[in-house]
């Protein structure tokens, strides 16, 4: 043993002198001799979409009233779909090129498809079971690593239940709300596919999903972990954030780094690539969100749930953040206890980007009668808006807040043709949707049976999908 240690003592010597030697003599190398680190290369899209739309027709539907999506009416209108694009939005002198599909819509309406900014479809899909479950990782409060698309399952029944009930065209699907930061999410194109790059928005920008309030410290809590209270909500915020800032100075300063998926999603928030999406319900957390937003230079683009936002309507505005709400669900846990059922009508009223979402695979389905239940509430207090105004809140202004809005959202040429043609007005409970275009492509019939999609998984099982 003692030999042992000896020789490998004088080994170590003796490369000792080798490396003085190959130095010059003795002298060290100086830092500036020794070779530059190089700075940590990633691909930030290594899953890109594989999104192709498919096949359409040049189509027209004249004779209908239209929402063209940002505030926009057109009574008697015409509206022209070619090469997947919206090709024209007029009246009744529009051009029709012979030999199309030219729809008649005398009673019906025409809108932009639905977005749906807070889905958990495929995430948590039916049917609902544990071996589902695949929307929170709570295993830690601050999990940014994670992505929602990976848990995303294609053949959830619930993608076509959106499109054919609801005229849901595209739609954020969110990581849960059990963390701080609950990972990424993804913007989705409502079309069937064996995957999920395949339904991927092209180009759509990622999201950070976080959460405040009772969630992550109740689930953590009962972990005998932080968090447990608000301000340990913010402290291991903060602290995450922190973190984030220093790896992210790395990166820009050109520094090698060791790879840390958890970073990387935060470094692009901070750059302003990916933009975040907080669930938060009283007014007072969302104030604080600002400020921690200020202090570590990220911008938050809409607050989820939000049942609040009344109280603090005239500070989003000013600060250019969308609330995304529901109508009336409120008073289910003690931060959602003080909501209005204005809350909606007033946040709009204030000149606040005001969204309808659902956070729900059976709401999903009808966020326009979400919508027209937000009107009424309006209305009781004097708050009328316009059919047309209120369905900024279903496409237009959902687009905007996750950055697609320069694509689709709205009835304007050069945009996706992603639209609806309702069987009447569409603020009605007794209207449906009659016809959705994605991409100027049939994807929904209700005339037609050949046209109403159904989820593989439901294939071959009892009543196939035909609730629809």
């Amino acid at each position: 043993m003692i030999r042992g240690v000896k020789g490998g003592l004088l080994a170590a010597v003796s490369l000792a002198l080798v490396g003085c030697a190959a130095t010059g003599g003795g002298e060290t190398a100086s830092a500036s001799d020794k070779p530059a680190e190089k700075p940590a290369k990633f691909n930030k899209d290594p899953y890109p979409s594989t999104y192709k739309p498919y096949p359409g027709q040049v189509t027209a539907v004249r004779n209908v009233t239209i929402f063209d999506g940002e505030g926009g009416r057109i009574d008697n209108g015409t509206v022209l779909l070619a090469n997947g694009k919206v090709e024209a939005v007029g009246g009744p002198d529009t051009p029709i090129p012979a030999d199309i599909a030219v729809y008649d819509g005398t009673g019906k309406y025409l809108t932009p498809g639905i977005i749906d900014i807070h889905s958990h479809l495929g995430d948590y899909p039916s049917p609902s079971v544990e071996a589902h479950s695949d929307g929170n990782e709570a295993t830690a409060p601050t999990t940014p690593e994670v992505w929602s698309e990976h848990s995303v399952w294609p053949q959830d029944p619930g993608f076509s239940r959106a499109l054919a009930n609801g005229g849901v065209t595209s739609l954020q699907i969110l990581p849960g709300s059990a963390n701080l930061m609950g990972g990424r999410s993804v913007t989705l194109k409502n079309v069937p596919s064996r995957t999920v790059q395949g339904m991927k928005f092209p180009g759509a920008p990622y999201g950070l999903k976080m959460a405040c309030g009772e969630n992550p410290k109740r689930v953590y809590g009962n972990k005998g972990r932080a968090p447990s209270t608000r301000m340990g909500n913010f402290a291991v915020n903060r602290a995450t954030w922190a973190k984030a800032a220093a790896y992210k100075k790395k990166l820009d300063d050109g520094k090698a780094v060791d790879r840390d998926l958890a970073m990387e999603t935060l470094a692009g928030v901070l750059a302003g690539e990916i933009l975040v999406h907080n669930h938060c319900y009283r007014a007072d957390e969302m104030a604080l969100v600002i400020d921690m937003s200020k202090e570590f230079g990220y911008k938050v683009s809409t607050f989820h749930h939000a049942v609040e936002a009344y109280k603090i309507a005239d500070i989003l505005a000013k600060e250019g953040i969308c609330s995304a709400m529901w109508a009336d669900w409120w008073g289910f846990k003690m931060e959602a206890y003080d909501s209005v059922n204005e809350n909606i009508p007033l946040v709009y009223k204030a000149g606040a980007c005001t969204i309808v979402h659902s956070d729900d695979a059976n709401q999903i389905q009808r966020l326009n009668q979400e919508a027209a239940k937000a009107r009424a509430a309006g209305r009781r207090i004097g708050i009328d808006v316009s059919d047309e105004m209120a369905w900024t809140w279903l496409s237009y202004n959902p687009a905007k807040a996750l950055g697609i809005a320069d694509r689709t959202g709205s009835l304007k040429p050069g945009k996706m043709a992603d639209v609806v043609l309702w069987n009447g007005n569409p603020f009605s409970a007794y209207t449906r949707p009659e016809k959705v275009w994605i991409d100027g492509a049939l994807m929904f019939d209700a005339n037609d049976p050949k046209r109403r999609p159904v989820s593989d998984f439901e294939l071959g099982q009892p009543g196939e999908g035909d609730v629809k």
